[in-house]
């Protein structure tokens, strides 16, 4: 509780500084938000590598992620909801995926993250996001907003719990501007990543992500079927083969364990 107001109240005075004396420490107010989420960048770029983070290193060098934290948290809902669709889904994937790493490096060293909270309030229902004035969950911001407010199942690809079955949590931020490719290519290397997603083509199965599983509702009711929306990420020989009705789906058993960069397995 000590490290969660402590965190708390750094993030609340970054965004209160940059409202008041136009932006330090690398905080802007709402009203110039830089859509381009550099600083975001600069914590991806040296932390990051083939999907894995260093956490170690990114605890003991967090200045640049709580600056950027506060920076999103200075964005007034009002000024949010004037934005693009697009800049708003850049906007709260690079939330949750830095809400998620200030998490980690809150509790690290953990194995997983599903360690953090109690039984009854697990690490995505803590309110450790600042959004809008308020204290809210990841939960909230992937659940509440992203899934609900924009019907873009491909945000699936773009939000990573710190686990090693999750998708590549990517060395730069998401970007208005190239949002579009960066969720297509984020689906195409999570797809072709064997330990996460397969096709067995004399078995006729694909052997997929639990995300599919878990968010059947989101893939179907954008291609008809989880195959439907899958194949395209596939190469084109696998992709011609897989058919509905002709191929079984089978879900893969989700690796929780952290997604740490001397311990990742990028295969």
């Amino acid at each position: 509780m000590k490290k969660k107001a402590t965190f708390r109240s750094m993030v609340l005075c970054v965004g209160l500084g940059a409202v008041l004396f136009g932006g330090t420490a690398g905080s802007l107010p709402a009203s110039d938000f830089d859509h381009s989420h550099a600083l975001f960048g600069k914590v991806l770029r040296a932390f990051v590598e083939e999907g894995g983070v260093d956490y170690a290193g990114l605890k003991q060098n967090p200045a640049d992620l709580k600056a950027y934290l506060g920076q999103l948290a200075s964005v007034s809902r009002t000024a949010f909801g004037k934005w693009s669709d697009p800049e708003k889904i850049a906007f709260l994937s690079n939330l949750y995926n830095a809400a998620t790493l200030q998490l980690i490096i809150d509790h690290y060293p953990v194995e997983s993250i599903k360690e953090i909270g109690g039984r009854w309030k697990g690490p995505w229902k803590q309110e450790v996001v600042s959004l809008f004035g308020e204290e809210v969950s990841l939960d909230h911001v992937e659940h509440d907003l992203i899934r609900k407010d924009y019907r873009e199942p491909r945000v699936h690809f773009a939000l990573v719990c710190a686990a090693r079955s999750c998708p590549p949590l990517r060395p730069e931020p998401y970007t208005p501007e190239k949002l579009d490719e960066q969720l297509e290519d984020q689906g195409r290397i999570f797809m072709n990543t064997p330990s996460k997603n397969r096709v067995d083509l004399e078995k006729r199965t694909a052997y997929l992500s639990k995300i599919f599983k878990w968010f059947s509702g989101d893939f179907e009711g954008h291609a008809g079927s989880i195959l439907a929306f899958v194949r395209p990420y596939f190469p084109e020989e696998t992709k011609s083969k897989i058919e509905d009705g002709t191929f079984r789906v089978e879900y893969l058993d989700y690796d929780w364990a952290l997604n740490n960069r001397k311990a990742n397995n990028p295969s």
